[in-house]
């Protein structure tokens, strides 16, 4: 991805995803680290730990696995650019 410029379609895309999912901040809650009730979930700042999260959220979080490295690649990007690298 060196100096390729910004793919703006992905960037929309992420924009999207994470303007429909629930606010932050997300808390994961394992199972035996968190609680003991059978099942690992996420809490969310907009409610309490309900199991079944939206399309939206379950969106984002499919979608963080991609969206995270290659923003993280971008940013590299940009900042070597920055710093004359």
């Amino acid at each position: 991805m060196k100096n390729a410029l910004l793919d703006e379609p992905r960037l929309a895309a992420i924009e999207a995803r994470a303007a429909a999912a629930a606010d932050g901040p997300w808390r994961a809650m394992l199972e035996g680290r968190d609680h003991s009730s059978g099942s690992s979930c996420i809490a969310t700042a907009t409610g309490g730990m309900e199991l079944d999260a939206s399309d939206a959220d379950i969106e984002f979080m499919a979608a963080a696995r991609d969206d995270v490295p290659y923003l993280l690649s971008e940013l590299r990007r940009l900042a070597g650019l920055v710093e004359g690298r």
